[in-house]
Formats: structure tokens, C-alpha cells, sequence
């Protein structure tokens, strides 16, 4: 998928995947920004539920405005059917990748605690538990 266009979007690099997805970094090509875009398993694109789930994930977490919350650009389809979230890019380093060059310290890790219970709790306001 790297150095594809798909859309307006042209592939950068793979971030990461999980059960229902693979995300990629991005180039919005209209908008002149990068983005994050979360694509359903091409496995999944025929599984019905799998799609109103991805779209309500979008749905849903697009209703969120929150600094610890990634913004919901769109969500579209690509031609073969396979549905893909655009969102917000965040320039930073996996936790993965900062604990693997040595422990956080007492500060680091109460900020990134506080930051993500400050992001749950948004969404916990709004009737939305995290997977």
C-alpha cells in the first residue's frame, strides 16, 4: 500500500494494524496536510457487521472533540468496497518505542497516564467506552 494514492491520499508509511485495521500515514493531497488513515481488512470488507461497526466507530468517535482524541477528517470507501477512516496525524513516538530506550520517569509517566484518563473521560461523557 506504501506510495499508492488511494482517493486524494497518497501512502507514506504503515503505522501499525489491529483486529479490525491497518493504519497509514498520509498526504492529503487537496488539503496539503498529513493525516492518519485507518483502513478496514480487506478480509472484513465483505463482512457486513464489520462495516457498520467500522462506521460507527467513525461515526461515533467523530462527535468527540478532545485534545487526547484524534479528529475525524471522513470516512470513504475505496473502489473495491474497502471503507477507510480519515483522521488527525500525531508526529510522536509509539510508547513501545520511548519505554524501549530506557523507563519513563515518575513525571513522563503521570503525564501520559493523565493524558489519556483526560481522553477516556471524554469519551465516557459522551456514552463511548474504548474498545
Amino acid at each position: 500500500m506504501v506510495g499508492k494514492t488511494i482517493s486524494h491520499y497518497r501512502i507514506i508509511e504503515k503505522l501499525g494494524d489491529g483486529g479490525m485495521g491497518e493504519v497509514y500515514k498520509a498526504e492529503d493531497t487537496r488539503l496539503k496536510r498529513v493525516v492518519a488513515l485507518k483502513f478496514l481488512l480487506p478480509q472484513l470488507t465483505r463482512d457486513k457487521g464489520a462495516k457498520l461497526r467500522f462506521i460507527s466507530e467513525a461515526q461515533t468517535a467523530s462527535s468527540l472533540e478532545h485534545p487526547n482524541i484524534c479528529a475525524i477528517h471522513a470516512i470513504e470507501e475505496k473502489e473495491d468496497g474497502q471503507l477507510f477512516i480519515s483522521m488527525s496525524y500525531c508526529e510522536r513516538d509509539t510508547l513501545r518505542k520511548r519505554l524501549s530506550t530506557s523507563p519513563l520517569n515518575m513525571a513522563d509517566s503521570l503525564d501520559i497516564a493523565i493524558q489519556i484518563a483526560r481522553g477516556l473521560a471524554k469519551a465516557h461523557e459522551n456514552g463511548i467506552v474504548h474498545r
